[in-house]
């Protein structure tokens, strides 16, 4: 048996994970490190991921940070390509849909999605549970693991984790990297109908009541899926762990720094507008969709522009990752306008942080809607590792309460788009002196090898408590078995 320095026997654990390097996104860097980190603290790790994922962008760099001791099982899915997908989803409608071809088109692709989102429940990606049940159970039948960890969305992934868990006998840990219900709500081109709405809330008290435990990114989360934890009637025990942020991907020496700006891909049509007095560069890095939107920022700086052109023609917007076509006609918006847009699209993980460190400010945006107090976006705690100026544009709730201890913050509502033009306006002519930088100290309980730890203690107290597993009725089983047969036919 393999043993720690201490002496503490080396344990093994199932983590069960659609999006795994070489998929890029949020999601994959939060178990990308957690697989990373956990050996250091007596947990060895196999994975079982998707072999032809059915994602809209890959990061080969998040690769390499997988321990070559890991062991790695792929299953096939039985989803159509990303791309196709894609393209019967309502956001890749067209105006071309006034013609009468193009309004067949668009009743066809409605009819598609209409069908697709009734049938696979509780998302497109259960066609990989057959293939991902039988790999994970050949993977635990020819080595010894301890638990099973799966994490989610895609919410099936829950479904896989539980049959795998009542198959086997191993404890089950879910880990909600955003809650099930605030997901479904705020996802685009998802008609969610009551039908829709039963099967996911039987599905997740099924696997609820299978979980030993459950992890939530944010303290708010966790108060909400423990309530739905009580609601199945399970006896899981629910732990937050934020996401975070690497140290070993924030060198020291150049976190809160200055770096000098690449000019690439802006607007050189503008070039005669920008006076040579020092210009305001700001950063947003990661997905525009209806639960982060712009359009605060946007309307911001057209008042600035109405009452000062020249110092909107000092704005630099940089926006990395991916956008929403709704998103992007807000963007749209600025290209009239004398400040500069830099748009960046999907960017890998080691070119982002770059894109963060050349800026002067990082923007952090969520939508006053409902359910959006939960919600802590995962490049929040990037920014706080580099230090320097966040521009925080939501409502109150925890990410208000993370970025209080931050004095480098300015927080305002969505609504307040004459204090926030006001505040670009002071920004400009703040000199880079002035500017704050955060406590190491208190950025530091947000490091992913601190947070991993957190992991490693949830997963050595649910083992070491010798309690028997939750029994589940196969009803689950039964209930996916015919949704996959029928969308198969």
């Amino acid at each position: 048996m393999n043993v720690m320095p201490d002496g503490t026997p080396i344990r093994r654990v199932l983590v069960v994970a659609y999006v795994f390097p070489p998929a890029g996104g949020a999601g994959v860097q939060r178990v990308t490190k957690f697989v990373k980190y956990l050996p250091e603290f007596g947990w060895d790790c196999s994975v079982l991921t998707v072999a032809n994922p059915s994602v809209p962008v890959f990061d080969e760099t998040l690769a390499k940070e997988i321990p070559e001791s890991t062991v790695v099982r792929q299953a096939r899915t039985l989803e159509p390509g990303y791309a196709l997908k894609n393209a019967v989803s309502a956001g890749s409608d067209t105006a071309s849909s006034s013609t009468q071809g193009g309004g067949l088109k668009k009743l066809i692709k409605s009819m598609v999605r209409a069908v697709g989102n009734a049938v696979l429940q509780p998302d497109a990606q259960i066609l990989w549970y057959p293939g991902a049940v039988k790999e994970g159970m050949q993977l635990l039948s020819e080595l010894k693991h301890d638990a099973i960890f799966v994490t989610a969305p895609p919410f099936s992934s829950f479904v896989t984790g539980a049959a795998l868990s009542r198959r086997s006998g191993l404890p089950l840990i879910v880990d909600y990297r955003d809650e099930w219900g605030i997901s479904n709500q705020f996802q685009e081109n998802r008609q969610k109908s009551s039908l829709s709405h039963c099967l996911q809330n039987r599905m997740q008290q099924k696997v609820l009541r299978q979980a030993s435990a459950v992890v939530a990114t944010t303290g708010r989360s966790a108060e909400s899926v423990t309530e739905s934890v009580k609601r199945a009637n399970g006896t899981a025990t629910v732990s937050c762990i934020y996401n975070g942020y690497d140290s070993a991907d924030f060198p020291v020496s150049t976190r809160g720094t200055d770096v000098a700006c690449p000019e690439s891909n802006m607007d050189a049509s503008k070039d005669s507008l920008v006076s040579t007095e020092r210009r305001l560069r700001i950063a947003y890095v990661g997905t525009l969709w209806n639960l982060t939107s712009i359009e605060p920022v946007v309307t911001a700086i057209e008042k600035l522009a109405v009452e000062d052109s020249e110092k909107a023609a000092r704005i630099d917007l940089v926006v990395a990752g991916r956008s929403t076509a709704a998103q992007d006609e807000i963007l749209d918006r600025l290209q009239t306008l004398p400040c500069r847009l830099i748009r960046e699209g999907y960017v890998d993980h080691r070119k982002a942080i770059e894109i963060m460190r050349q800026a002067d400010v990082q923007c952090l945006l969520l939508s006053d809607v409902p359910e959006a107090g939960r919600v802590v976006p995962a490049k929040t705690f990037e920014y706080l590792a580099l230090g320097g100026q966040i521009l925080y544009v939501g409502p109150a709730g925890e990410v208000s309460e993370i970025l209080a201890d931050f004095p480098q913050t300015d927080s305002f509502l969505p609504a307040e788009t004459d204090e926030i033009a006001d505040y670009f306006s002071r920004r400009l002519e703040a000199s880079r002196t002035d500017s704050e930088k955060a406590d190491s100290a208190l950025a530091a309980r947000f490091e992913r090898r601190t947070l991993t730890r957190q992991l490693a203690e949830i997963l050595n107290q649910t083992c070491d408590t010798g309690a028997e597993l939750p029994v589940v009725d196969e009803a689950v089983d039964e209930l996916v078995g015919r949704e996959i047969a029928e969308a198969t036919a």
